[in-house]
């Protein structure tokens, strides 16, 4: 069973609540507060796992949640720590917030190992809180709750190249040719279910990493088949070769193919159209003179004056694929090496923690005043002094909705704004 996608709703653990007791001994009459801390909540941890290539483990189970801290009890004794949660996933995997759709995690790259989700704070015991006035507090500290989410899981496969193309154009049988791959091969459309991959090694350390990518159809874009299940998978790749059938054996006309195919990627991402290409005019082993092929010197004369190079290419005897896969290894060391990872947009420790508390923005004497308990805990942990701090605190501003809020009530550039005996001068 091959699945890239998957919603599930994660949850760290709750911190242990802090203890209230108080040291109680034959000869000791007043022996204070001894309520020991609670501990901390497990944290809700994505890793990349090698050897999976699916999110079929999401498939049947939907709530996963991290072990809540325990309570603190007497003698001082602290709580124990809950126990983290690591979810496996294979390389490639987009963690994505399900409401927002913004990325939380993209667990591809350097990135194999992510808190997703920490723990709940345990609480103080009441042994915290004793003082020179008050020295026989009854008060403990609860732990702090544990954060909640609903994701997205996205599969993007990682490769260099992208095999795209109408279904039974021979996609899996050149890649079962130049590669370590062995994909399931049949005469008829969609043979391929799911996106195969394979290293071509050209030798002398050069190759790649190539993946078929299930036949295409009109309407792909919009979800029509399964569009967006494939559509996905291109996303990460640096260059296309598009593999049309230059035989005509269905009686297709392959320019007509490519120009459909275009239209849906364009249609689901702008990006994706513009990225580098070729085509393999594939089957030319079902010609009786190549030389002579009106479908090669139609695909010619419209695709190479806009730069798109054309190889005639037989999957299945081989010719013209050792020019293709040269040519493709040439375009790659050309281009930035860096693989195609989506950055972080959602950061749930800023976001969940302040969510749900209140603030307000009036206006006194063309002061622009922003006060409540979710402005005064984000000062009270933030570091304005610092470079990283200061830009913590202003992209909390944009994501909680201040900013808008302080628009809507009319400030202009320059104006002054005060948040508890912080003030700053409002720049768009």
């Amino acid at each position: 069973m091959f699945l890239d996608r998957a919603k599930i709703i994660i949850k760290s653990g709750k911190g242990g609540d802090g203890h209230s007791s108080f040291r109680r001994e034959k000869y000791v009459p007043a022996g204070g507060p001894d309520g020991g801390d609670g501990g901390k909540g497990g944290d809700l941890i994505f890793e990349v796992d090698e050897g999976l290539n699916t999110l079929v483990d999401f498939r049947h189970k939907r709530k996963f949640a991290a072990q809540n801290g325990e309570p603190g009890s007497k003698r001082k004794c602290s709580g124990k720590n809950g126990e983290d949660l690591i979810l496996k996933v294979p390389e490639g995997t987009i963690v994505k917030d399900a409401s927002s759709g913004k990325v939380i995690a993209d667990m591809s790259g350097d990135n194999r190992r992510q808190v997703i989700l920490t723990g709940g704070r345990g609480g103080l015991g009441n042994q915290n809180f004793a003082t020179s006035t008050m020295r026989a507090p009854q008060y403990a500290q609860p732990g702090r709750a544990g954060k909640e989410l609903e994701v997205q899981l996205e599969l993007k496969v990682i490769a260099d190249v992208g095999l795209i193309g109408y279904p039974n154009v021979g996609k899996s049988t050149l890649l079962s040719r130049v590669s370590n791959a062995r994909p399931k091969i049949a005469n008829y459309h969609f043979t391929t279910i799911h996106p195969n991959l394979g290293v071509v090694d050209l030798g002398e350390g050069r190759g790649f990493v190539m993946a078929d990518i299930p036949g295409l159809i009109e309407g792909a874009s919009e979800g029509i088949g399964l569009g967006h299940e494939f559509l996905r998978h291109i996303e990460r790749t640096r260059f296309l070769i598009h593999v049309v059938d230059a035989a005509g054996v269905e009686g297709r006309d392959p320019i007509e193919d490519i120009c459909n195919i275009e239209k849906e990627l364009s249609a689901y991402n702008q990006e994706i159209r513009e990225l580098p290409q070729v085509i393999a005019a594939n089957k030319v082993d079902l010609i009786y003179d190549a030389s002579e092929s009106d479908n090669l010197k139609r695909l010619g004369e419209e695709f190479e004056p806009k730069g798109i190079r054309v190889f005639p290419i037989s999957g299945v005897s081989g010719s013209g694929i050792k020019a293709l896969l040269y040519y493709v290894a040439e375009q790659l060391e050309e281009m930035d090496s860096e693989p195609v990872t989506f950055p972080q947009e959602y950061f749930p420790d800023e976001e969940l923690v302040y969510e749900n508390l209140p603030y307000t923005v009036e206006v006194e004497e063309d002061v622009y005043v922003v006060e409540g308990p979710k402005i005064e805990r984000m000062l009270a942990f933030t570091n304005l002094e610092s470079e990283k701090g200061f830009a913590f605190f202003q992209r909390f501003l944009k994501t909680s909705g201040v900013l808008n809020d302080l628009e809507e009530a009319g400030i202009q550039e320059g104006d002054t704004v005060r948040m508890y005996g912080h003030s700053f001068e409002y720049l768009k």
